[in-house]
């Protein structure tokens, strides 16, 4: 069942289970035979030594309809990368574990800055951005779909559910977004867009006004999830943040680039956790703490170049606007939770909307002492045109890693 948001009318499909998801893998199935579907998992090598992931491997085992998965493995030695090749190796469909830390990977990192196009840090970003790049090599697939390597509910079904709006060569839509009840271990979950986001965005109204951009965020039931899944023609111009402010930079690509109608949001789960990062109070750099800024700058960055004209008042009364909001929003939380017999503990609730607060000063501070800063990775179309066999080299570049490195037993 389709239904419309009550802000900026994207289209929202509710998982009812009321048709048997065996029908839909054999739609994706026929699909698949003529529009190639491809999986990238962006992964920390810690990730490897976790249960999650390894459940995770063991449901994609069984899905047919994926011609290709890639693996960008991220902090990583030589050792940890052949031993990545072994824990992946029972995927039985075409794989590939790029090593983001190998020797020729950092040789084309190099080459990238000579030219000043390189990623300007690591993390899951630069890992989605490099994968995607190998995709575009492949030149075989016409839809990609993103998922995190950390749920530990995962099952196939929610990968299917993700990609089929994408996959239907009979629906529009070029972007899909996934969304779920954050709840998990009895307790309400999703910390930063519960308390940031959507207090942040209502905010964000009332002090600006009406905003186009500002509704279209505030219709995704969870803008945050790392699950999405778009057509492939979307990639080579698809400007890729660097910082942690990914999932909000992708939608904010398809505002950009695509109309409403072209982007919807599906619900994958009525069950979904995975790992919890800490606050990180005492470290700006770190957890929540650099995750809440880097959110607030990307925001902040795509609404002054759709016209938005910020200064340190305006940033001022936004927080103060901001605490109030958030503030009132926890009562909601608590009987929201309270309803449906979970945990919410509202001292650290209270206290994590003073940590955001702060950090939508941090991040306005930042933006209006370097407005001209880069937050984007350059597009893979830009790299082109400075090197039009880089992408090439990347993908040969894989493959000599897999040739030279063999796979050793993975010691998890």
């Amino acid at each position: 069942m389709a239904d419309f948001h009550q802000n900026g009318n994207i289209a929202q499909f509710h998982n009812l289970r009321t048709r048997p998801v065996e029908e839909l893998v054999y739609e994706l199935e026929t699909f698949a035979q003529t529009r190639k579907i491809s999986l990238i998992l962006p992964s920390l090598y810690s990730e490897l030594e976790a249960p999650a992931l390894s459940g995770i491997i063991d449901e994609l085992s069984k899905v047919r309809y994926l011609h290709r998965i890639i693996i960008g493995l991220d902090r990583a030695d030589e050792q940890q990368y052949r031993m990545a090749r072994d824990y992946f190796s029972r995927l039985p469909q075409n794989h590939v574990v790029i090593w983001n830390d190998s020797p020729r990977m950092k040789a084309l990192g190099a080459k990238l800055d000579d030219l000043g196009l390189a990623p300007q840090e690591p993390g899951k970003g630069k890992n989605v951005w490099s994968c995607i790049g190998y995709l575009i090599a492949c030149a075989d697939s016409a839809v990609m779909a993103i998922h995190d390597c950390d749920i530990v509910t995962y099952e196939a079904e929610m990968l299917a559910r993700l990609v089929y709006p994408v996959a239907n060569p009979n629906f529009s839509y070029q972007l899909s977004k996934g969304f779920y009840p954050r709840i998990g271990q009895g307790k309400l979950n999703g910390r930063v867009s519960r308390l940031l986001v959507s207090p942040l965005l209502i905010a964000l109204k009332k002090v600006i006004g009406d905003n186009d951009y500002i509704d279209y965020l505030r219709a995704f039931r969870y803008p945050l999830s790392g699950e999405f899944a778009l057509r492939t023609t979307m990639l080579p111009d698809l400007r890729i943040p660097s910082d942690w402010g990914l999932e909000i930079g992708v939608l904010s690509e398809a505002w950009r680039n695509l109309g409403r109608n072209a982007v919807c949001q599906v619900e994958i789960s009525d069950a979904y956790d995975h790992k919890h990062q800490d606050v990180s109070e005492e470290d700006a750099a770190g957890g929540l703490n650099r995750m809440s800024t880097d959110i607030c700058k990307a925001v902040f960055r795509k609404l002054a170049a759709e016209g938005t004209v910020f200064t340190p008042n305006i940033f001022r009364t936004l927080k103060a606007t901001y605490f109030r909001r958030a503030l009132d929003l926890v009562e909601v939380y608590a009987n929201d939770a309270r309803m449906n017999g979970l945990t919410i503990d509202r001292h650290k609730e209270e206290r994590t909307i003073e940590l955001f607060a702060e950090n939508i000063m941090r991040a306005g501070q930042i933006f209006l002492e370097n407005p001209h800063e880069t937050p984007f990775i350059p597009n893979w179309s830009r790299v082109h045109a400075a090197d039009p066999g880089l992408i090439a080299e990347m993908k040969a570049a894989a493959a000599a890693d897999e040739e030279e490195f063999a796979p050793i037993p993975f010691q998890g």
